[in-house]
């Protein structure tokens, strides 16, 4: 027994000065079947196990993402971080202080400094900040918003060299399948790119006002929180919207996304920078709910007050009145032959149309149709 257990002890000695050896030659050696594994070889292995691997050739990219890349540099520089503060009051030393209430995207639309984005990105905001791409920040002012289209524009004071509109393109040729190119710059990190195609046309969302923004198109490229306000492009580079929202119930992109088409941009963001505002056409009357509507079974738009000398009043039209009974107005049930049902059908319908056109109102007055030309004015 006593010989048996020397021999094992030797031989263990001449292992242990066998591997020994060995590392000093060119290194221990890894673990051999049936010993222990899932540990580190250890700090004095330097067998291929432990050496970086050959980095294997990267392939050419394809046409398509070539030109995706080329677009993306392109645009990138054009688009801005937009942060907005609100100003809060410590309780006990009254000092004022800026609190950063909301965040989200924007692009250069022209050198002399107005960047566009959506209304809900800069609403109720005491200070605004615009984060250019080469990360200089610079104070931003509002110069007007149209929150019936979710749009705004701000200005800032930069050199017109550091400034790059984007290619504004059109999109009432737009297809459903054709490629689309989302671009943001979520939380001030960075540009982000996704892309998808037009996954639908003519869609309708709510504005923050309750009002419907028509046309809308709908993609299935991620808007990411605080991609709000970028914009979207088609496969040339241009402009051919704004992204405004998802639909998710987390908040995060679950493929539907809608943007607002550039031809309203184009149309409202000329007025903002002139006016501060967007001129709506009206017909000088206040309505009544739909709500009201709905109760008296009236298939239409009821007329509350008529403004006096406005152009319903001009018209002859009638407004509600009340005394020991109410006397509903006229109900407006069709402008140019298309029917309405609701007040937000009537305004884009009427949007349809500038100040100083004239349109024809089907109207019902003591259950009589009639048509009644009226021209349109400034809402107010």
């Amino acid at each position: 027994m006593m010989g048996a257990y020397r021999l094992r002890a030797l031989q263990r000695l001449a292992l242990g000065a066998l591997l020994a050896a060995s590392a000093i030659a060119g290194g221990a050696t890894a673990p051999s079947a049936g010993e222990e594994w899932g540990r580190p070889l250890g700090a004095t292995y330097s067998g291929p196990e432990v050496r970086r691997r050959a980095v294997t050739p990267a392939a050419p990219l394809e046409p398509e993402e070539s030109h995706t890349v080329q677009i993306f540099e392109k645009t990138a520089p054009s688009v801005v971080f937009i942060i907005n503060s609100t100003l809060m009051r410590q309780l006990f030393s009254r000092n004022v202080y800026e609190v950063p209430q909301g965040a989200g995207s924007g692009f250069v639309w022209n050198q002399e400094g107005y960047i566009v984005t959506n209304s809900h990105v800069v609403y109720n905001a005491d200070s605004l900040t615009v984060v250019l791409a080469d990360q200089t920040e610079h104070e931003a002012r509002v110069v007007g918003a149209d929150s019936d289209h979710d749009l705004a524009v701000v200005q800032i004071q930069v050199p017109r060299d550091k400034l790059s509109p984007i290619p504004v393109g059109s999109s009432h040729d737009l297809q459903v399948g054709q490629k689309v190119l989302a671009i943001g710059n979520p939380f001030g990190l960075d540009h982000t790119l996704t892309t998808g195609v037009v996954s639908a046309l003519h869609r309708s969302i709510e504005s923050m006002t309750k009002r419907t923004i028509e046309n809308v198109i709908q993609i299935d490229a991620a808007i990411n929180p605080g991609n709000s306000g970028g914009p979207l492009l088609d496969s040339g580079g241009r402009l051919i919207g704004i992204n405004t929202m998802i639909v998710s119930p987390s908040g995060a992109s679950s493929g539907i996304g809608f943007a607002v088409p550039v031809d309203t941009i184009n149309d409202i963001v000329p007025q903002l920078i002139q006016l501060g505002k967007v001129i709506h056409a009206g017909i000088g009357a206040a309505l009544l709910p739909d709500s009201v509507s709905r109760r008296s079974a009236a298939r239409g738009v009821i007329i509350g007050q008529v403004d006096p000398g406005g152009p319903a009043d001009r018209a002859g039209l009638h407004g509600t009145t009340q005394g020991r009974t109410t006397q509903l107005g006229d109900v407006i049930t069709a402008v140019d032959g298309e029917a309405v049902h609701t007040v937000d059908d009537l305004r884009r319908s009427l949007d349809r149309h500038k100040v100083g056109e004239q349109v024809q109102l089907q109207i019902l007055r003591d259950g009589a149709s009639r048509q009644v030309a009226v021209t349109l004015e400034e809402l107010r």
